[in-house]
């Protein structure tokens, strides 16, 4: 008896996790919020922005949107694999993917977007390269290749420990 409630308690606690998912959903608001500040302080100038400040601000809203995009993928994959299923109305829109990323998926997922956030970040810094100590940029560079070559070794370690389907 006294095992049963301890695992039926344990088992509740994954609902703990709830709120944390619900903070996640607040971290987009504060992302929008700084997509817009961006572009509320470029539209002014424009006209009188280089080519390389202009494509510099377009990567920084990619970059914006790619971790938007990484963090509504972690909720509600999180939520689905530890909390709940998702009840949604089959006349509603529903995302393709919901229901259809496991834990190493979505591990895979997050890697190869820190891939290409980190991506991002180092064609901004070669773009201004001239102004950043070339120490620095190598810095850079192996920072990146530790991302890749860790989202590389944990997809080849995802398909060497998947079982095959029978």
């Amino acid at each position: 008896m006294a095992e049963k409630l301890f695992e039926r308690l344990m088992y509740a606690t994954r609902w703990l996790l709830a709120p944390i998912y619900i903070g996640l959903s607040l971290t987009l608001i504060a992302l929008g919020i700084k997509f817009f500040q961006e572009i509320f302080h470029l539209l002014p100038h424009v006209m009188d922005v280089s080519e390389t400040d202009m494509v510099l601000v377009v990567l920084s809203l990619i970059d914006i949107a790619l971790v938007g995009g990484l963090i509504v993928m972690v909720m509600f994959t999180s939520y689905e694999n530890f909390v709940s299923r998702l009840d949604i109305d089959e006349n509603s829109e529903k995302l393709g993917w919901l229901g259809t990323l496991d834990t190493n998926s979505l591990k895979n997922k997050v890697a190869a977007s820190i891939v290409a956030i980190s991506s991002i970040h180092l064609l901004k810094i070669f773009m201004n390269a001239e102004n950043i100590e070339s120490d620095k940029l190598l810095w850079y560079v192996a920072i990146h290749l530790t991302f890749v070559l860790s989202a590389f070794a944990m997809g080849i370690l995802d398909k060497l420990t998947k079982k095959p389907a029978h």
